[in-house]
């Protein structure tokens, strides 16, 4: 009898263990669901408190949902936008280390910004006035040391930026221009800028003793209207100059002091070029211009150019595009005709597209290019032999509005595609001859998708759209792709631009509000980062109301 009560009173206890347990656990998970039902709430209000509730929320239980959305509470904090700019923003450029972003603003200003914690980007000192109208060209020399800006007042400006906290215009304005400054380059080794100007003149300027910038030779005449674009060759040697009298110059500035013209222009635009560009080996320039051509020009002996074949023609409205791939062997161009087009040699070009193309994109090895456009479907080419492009099986449709970004993940196998239908699709691109959608659609966003950008390592991906938002989607499993935490908000208008840093520990999100933003995408220094600004937040009393009066404080930040 007494072995019987024994077990009976061995099993009650074991029972009230377990019943206890059971308790305490629904008990955590209220607690846990209450804490995090009150960090959304309180996230568009009190952010600093809503990011300690998910943070102690996380401490209980590290879900997969409440680590991005300490990804999400973190990025807020710390995405200071660059504001500042009460105008547009015509020129933005990194300094070659990367820790500094020069922007040049119509209000007649240049500023510099310490973006060497993406996180937290710092205004640095003043802004840098002097310039009395738009400013519309920057550009750092190699060295980063110096900085010239080009405005619409005429004029190029030098600045020391060595201290960019307390930059020091060098010397007199560089006032020779009679026209606005348009675009200004500073040659590969730094010693020579060159500079185009409305007043229809290309300049260049000794700037080895920046403190003492002098004029070189004579201003470079020849274009009959303003010039749009300047750019050195890869070896520095030669200066290729586009202008609205749709011809592109080449000039020999082996000794820029005497700067000289090289055979006559390259004619047979008949509209403004708009943009000059060298590939990456030198040996062609490919010029773009509002008359629906593309040229190239063989300047391995700039002194005799020679036209690569008749004119690139086959648009009939604007070329919208143009990209050299990485071996710098093809160019691709999408145009406002319908057509996406390769040329190595003339006449390759890809017919297919029934609307006008908005995106190109090579994949990882260069061998596929992905293509979309506003007949809402997305297309695939083989451009291994780019004198041969061919397409790769049917197009790629399910879209419902025009498909306006594509990019392929880093190992080639997944193609991203957004559309003004407001949502995200994922491809199986693993044989591009045989595409295969992937899951769902993606469709958190309200409003159109303009752009889309892998992780490095493939396991994010980033869209930004007309909604004003970012949002970063788990594609692990392409085929179940999932959000990640709630949307990085800040923004006041369409986010045109997403991209992320090569060690993908920072996002960066460009929009048409004339501001950049700057997200760092790592968990822990998230966490670093909210208790260093919020753990005065999350005191006793605000824990027994938010969390519970029940448990002891413990607030998770140290």
């Amino acid at each position: 009898m007494l072995s019987i009560l024994a077990l009976v009173a061995s099993a009650a206890a074991a029972l009230a263990l377990y019943q206890s347990a059971v308790a305490h656990r629904e008990r955590d998970i209220a607690l846990f669901n209450q804490i995090t039902a009150k960090a959304d709430q309180l996230r568009t209000t009190n952010i600093s408190l809503a990011a300690q509730l998910d943070l102690t929320a996380y401490r209980m239980r590290p879900i997969p949902r409440l680590y991005a959305d300490l990804l999400t509470d973190a990025n807020a904090a710390l995405s200071t936008p660059l504001v500042g700019h009460p105008n547009d923003v015509n020129a933005v450029v990194f300094s070659p280390d990367g820790h500094i972003l020069a922007t040049g603003c119509s209000d007649h200003a240049v500023r510099l910004w310490n973006v060497t914690d993406p996180a937290r980007p710092v205004l640095l000192g003043s802004p840098l006035t002097g310039h009395t109208n738009r400013v519309f060209a920057v550009v750092f020399s190699p060295d980063g040391r110096t900085l010239a800006s080009g405005g619409d007042d005429r004029s190029v400006r030098l600045w020391n930026v060595a201290d960019p906290a307390h930059p020091v215009l060098l010397g007199s304005p560089l006032v020779s221009h009679t026209g606005g400054v348009f675009s200004v380059a500073f040659s590969p080794d730094g010693h020579t800028l060159a500079s185009g100007s409305g007043d229809q003149t290309v300049r260049l300027w000794n700037v080895a003793d920046s403190a003492h910038p002098v004029p070189l030779g004579p201003a470079l005449t020849g274009h009959t209207n303003p010039v749009r674009s300047v750019a050195f060759s890869p070896d520095g040697h030669t200066l290729a100059s586009g202008s609205d009298d749709q011809t592109v110059r080449l000039w020999d500035v082996i000794d820029p002091a005497s700067p000289k013209a090289l055979g006559p222009p390259l004619t047979g635009h008949v509209d403004m070029v708009n943009a000059v560009v060298f590939s990456p080996d030198g040996h062609i320039l490919a010029s773009g211009s509002g008359d629906q051509t593309v040229r190239l020009w063989d300047v391995v002996d700039p002194a005799h150019p020679t036209l690569l074949g008749p004119p690139l023609t086959g648009p009939t409205s604007y070329v919208g595009a143009v990209a050299f791939s990485p071996d710098g062997h093809t160019l691709a161009t999408g145009s406002w005709d319908h057509i996406v087009r390769l040329w190595n040699i003339p006449d390759m070009f890809m017919i297919g597209h029934t609307g006008m193309v908005f995106a190109v994109a090579f994949n990882p090895v260069g061998r596929t290019l992905a293509s979309g456009g506003d007949d809402r479907s997305v297309r695939l080419w083989n451009v291994t032999d780019p004198v041969h492009p061919t397409p790769l099986g049917p197009p790629l449709t399910g879209h419902t509005n025009t498909v306006q970004s594509v990019a392929f993940s880093p190992d080639g196998r997944t193609l991203a595609s957004g559309s003004e239908d407001r949502t995200v699709r994922l491809w199986n691109v693993t044989d591009p001859a045989r595409p295969v959608l992937l899951g769902l659609p993606l469709v958190s966003h309200t409003g159109g998708v303009f752009s889309v950008a892998f992780s490095p390592d493939g396991r994010t991906l980033a869209s930004g759209s007309d909604d004003q938002t970012v949002r970063l989607w788990n594609v692990v499993d392409p085929a179940h792709p999932t959000p990640q935490g709630i949307p990085l908000t800040g923004h006041t208008n369409t986010v045109f631009a997403v991209a992320f840093s090569p060690d993908r520990r920072t996002l960066a999100s460009g929009s048409t509000d004339h501001t950049v933003r700057l997200w760092k995408m790592d968990v822990e220094q998230a966490i670093q980062r909210i208790c260093a600004l919020t753990a005065n937040n999350l005191t006793s009393e605000t824990w027994q109301w938010y969390v519970s009066p029940d448990l002891p404080y413990h607030p998770p930040c140290p």
